[in-house]
């Protein structure tokens, strides 16, 4: 424990169950425990769509705005939103709470981060991944709309006091999307809390029963996000049979569970897991699905289903899944980190990732698992080499886990991160107001505020 107490503040825009989620999640407890004072402020929380720790008293999570400005207009300038919520979010949390900060950690949104260094806080920054790279600009008008969108992205990533990324990968790309910003980022490896996953399967667990089988199970873990790629997963399962890399008869003992993040509020989630509900059926793989809460099976949630679909799920599944399978496909091509992974490492999980990315500083191929080419047939392959005893799966597993333990650690990411924010108060650096750049944007997004509330029908 540190001899210094710090008190500190996360703002996160939604705190549901994503990897960002779990690494925010993570660093608040870790640093609450070295005892350190932890506030997590965000425009949304939904007790039944959120980690355990966020909703049992364990951190404190103040929700500003959730109401005021609405998630689209119309269905449209998501960004634009998110934007607005988060500098409400900060504006409340200033102007309302009016606590003092020692440090603010900052992560997806940085939209903020001058007016939260007009309080005199430290901010740190987090870039999971630079937000202008998780959007398509199909159009003209979607160029245009999202310029200034990008342009304030970066400029406002340059005025926290510290910027940290969560790869060797994410901060080439950060580099090659943000030319203007000369500093280098340091890289924060996220960890995993070991002991969550050292607990034993509960199979009088309701939620674990409804997932129990006799079949091997192959398990895909993504959010049901287009850009997760999870139609691979399902393409490289139906290989096997269509092919005849196995027998008909290890095929028909197989079952794929796509595993994931669902949120009944965002459209995508639901149209892509009917998307991909609707290729499994063409494949012929009996496709069923388990809804978040779902207490017992559906009719045709039979043993004979070959493809599960787990739209969220708990943690005494999650201890289920990833003990009861045979490997984790994990399918995003370019992913800038990946926490499924290494947690399927540490619970001697082997992995097959695609070959670029953040799996590979995280999966070491051959070793803990197989990195291969985006294709359907490559995968299908790196499974059928596991099904049929080409690689030495358990000594794979065990290969994993001394990974993950040695790398990957939440006590290691936690002590790296204390040491980064103990450093960053110690810098004498300071914020001018006298700064013209910093100054006009920090009004100019205060005004845009203003409007929105004052004359919401122009926008």
């Amino acid at each position: 424990m540190s001899s210094q107490i710090l008190k500190l503040a996360f703002v996160h825009p939604d705190l549901g169950i994503g990897g960002a989620e779990r690494l925010v999640v993570d660093a608040a407890v870790g640093l609450q425990t070295k005892g350190h004072q932890v506030v997590i402020y965000t425009s949304h929380h939904d007790p039944t769509h959120c980690f355990e720790e966020t909703r049992n008293d364990t951190l404190e999570v103040r929700v500003r705005g959730n109401y005021i400005i609405p998630r689209t207009f119309f269905g449209s300038f998501y960004i634009i939103c998110a934007i607005l919520r988060q500098i409400h979010l900060t504006l409340s949390m200033i102007f309302w709470d009016r606590a003092k900060y020692d440090v603010i950690f900052v992560d997806q949104l940085s939209a903020s981060v001058p007016l939260l260094r007009l309080t005199g806080a430290k901010v740190l920054f987090y870039c999971h991944f630079p937000d202008k790279l998780l959007t398509q600009r199909e159009s003209l008008i979607k160029k245009i709309y999202r310029y200034p969108v990008d342009l304030i992205e970066e400029l406002t990533t340059d005025m926290a006091n510290c910027i940290v990324v969560n790869s060797k990968f994410t901060a080439k790309i950060f580099h090659e999307s943000f030319p203007h910003i000369k500093r280098t980022p340091r890289v924060l490896y996220p960890g995993i809390h070991f002991d969550s996953y050292d607990k034993k399967v509960d199979l009088k667990d309701k939620s674990v029963e409804i997932l129990e089988t006799s079949k091997k199970i192959i398990l895909s873990i993504n959010r049901f996000e287009r850009k997760k790629n999870i139609i691979l997963a399902i393409h490289a399962f139906a290989k096997l049979r269509d092919d005849n890399l196995i027998s008909a008869n290890q095929f028909n003992n197989l079952r794929l569970v796509i595993a994931g993040g669902y949120d009944y509020r965002v459209q995508e989630n639901v149209d892509h897991h009917k998307e991909l509900y609707q290729e499994a059926s063409k494949l012929e793989l009996k496709p069923s699905t388990l809804m978040p809460g779902s207490a017992e099976l559906l009719p045709e949630n039979s043993e004979n289903s070959q493809v599960i679909f787990l739209c969220s799920f708990n943690e005494p599944q999650r201890t289920y899944l990833l003990s009861k399978a045979l490997c984790l496909l994990y399918t995003p091509s370019n992913e800038h980190f990946g926490i499924v992974p290494v947690e399927a490492m540490y619970a001697r999980l082997p992995v097959i990732a695609i070959n670029n990315g953040g799996p590979k500083e995280t999966v070491k191929d051959r070793i803990t698992g197989l990195l291969c080419s985006s294709t359907p047939m490559a995968f299908s392959q790196a499974i059928a080499s596991f099904i049929n005893g080409e690689y030495d799966r358990d000594n794979m597993g065990d290969q994993g886990r001394k990974h993950v333990q040695k790398i990957f650690s939440l006590e290691a990411f936690v002590n790296t991160l204390e040491e980064i924010l103990m450093q960053l108060i110690k810098d004498s650096s300071s914020f001018s107001l006298l700064n013209p750049l910093s100054l006009w944007l920090s009004l100019a997004i205060a005004l845009i505020l203003y409007y929105v509330y004052q004359y919401p029908y122009i926008f």
